[in-house]
């Protein structure tokens, strides 16, 4: 159990690395175009600028997005016991407690620390789930607040959107400028800006994918550990697997963040998928049930 938390948090940092890594390859690539190592520090400044104000805004904008309406003990009063009950028994601040008026049974948390957390569930969540198992999907929400996997989830969605921006930024330069006034590298150099605008942003993509399964297991571990009753949380991703439906709010660049994949699954969402499948976390949680 432990080495399995252990594990996931290397790699994890490992992953983030890499990110860094094709930011500071793009920014490179962009000082090359332009033989000035002062046009890729101005890039990369921008994108870690825009990623920083994303890492501050994005919670508020997930929570835009998704129609969430935040609520109190009186309005939703099993679903703000279960979560006021998981926060003290873990010690972990409480969060903001939001619901969604969605048929599709799911659940989020969101936020850049603890102290400013939120977590969310659809009414279909809450229709579907008995108390043990809201107490599991809200132990596993919470698991993602205290391994600060929201923090991780805030850092990497500015990251995606930076790469992005400098992907965009190399092609607009290959193609109007840099090197090319100089030199007949003209074509060679709107290959690179080509192949830089596509590959970049897909490998971002997979890096996204990665970190969000690996976060999405130690997720169910830390939930089974609070309970200590993972039977629960399998129960509902039982449940999620049977009556799981595409939210009626779809967005992409939050999928990562639910409790099961909001989307339609198409070949392109199974093929960057950022949940492991749920079969296969159910019997992870039983396996660990075994170990209890």
């Amino acid at each position: 159990m432990y080495s399995a938390v252990r594990k996931n948090k290397v790699n994890t940092v490992l992953i983030l690395l890499f990110f860094i890594l094709i930011i500071g390859g793009l920014g490179a690539l962009a000082a090359w175009i332009y033989q000035s190592w002062v046009i890729a520090a101005v890039t990369v400044g921008i994108a870690a600028v825009y990623a920083l104000i994303q890492y501050f805004a994005a919670s508020a904008e997930v929570l835009a997005l998704s129609g969430a309406r935040e609520i109190q003990k009186r309005d939703e009063p099993r679903l703000w016991r279960t979560v006021e009950n998981l926060s003290i028994a873990t010690g972990t601040p409480m969060p903001r407690v939001f619901v969604i008026n969605d048929p599709a049974p799911n659940a989020f948390a969101t936020g850049r620390d603890p102290e400013h957390a939120a977590v969310a569930a659809t009414t279909g969540l809450l229709e579907i789930m008995d108390d043990s198992e809201l107490e599991g999907v809200m132990a596993h929400e919470l698991g993602h607040v205290r391994n600060y996997d929201i923090r991780v989830s805030m850092i990497v969605f500015g990251l995606v959107v930076a790469i992005g921006m400098i992907a965009d930024l190399l092609l607009r330069m290959a193609i109007f400028g840099g090197r090319s006034r100089n030199s007949n590298g003209g074509p060679i150099l709107l290959i690179f800006g080509l192949v830089a605008m596509i590959v970049a942003p897909l490998l971002a993509a997979v890096v996204q994918a990665a970190i969000s399964r690996q976060r999405e297991y130690l997720a169910d571990a830390t939930g089974a550990l609070t309970t200590r009753y993972p039977e629960g949380l399998a129960r509902a991703l039982e449940k999620l697997q049977t009556y799981g439906q595409p939210m009626q709010r779809q967005n992409s660049s939050m999928a990562h963040l639910f409790i099961s994949d909001p989307n339609r699954p198409g070949f392109m969402a199974r093929l960057f998928a950022t949940h492991p499948p749920l079969q296969e976390r159910i019997e992870r949680l039983r396996h660990i049930g075994g170990g209890f």
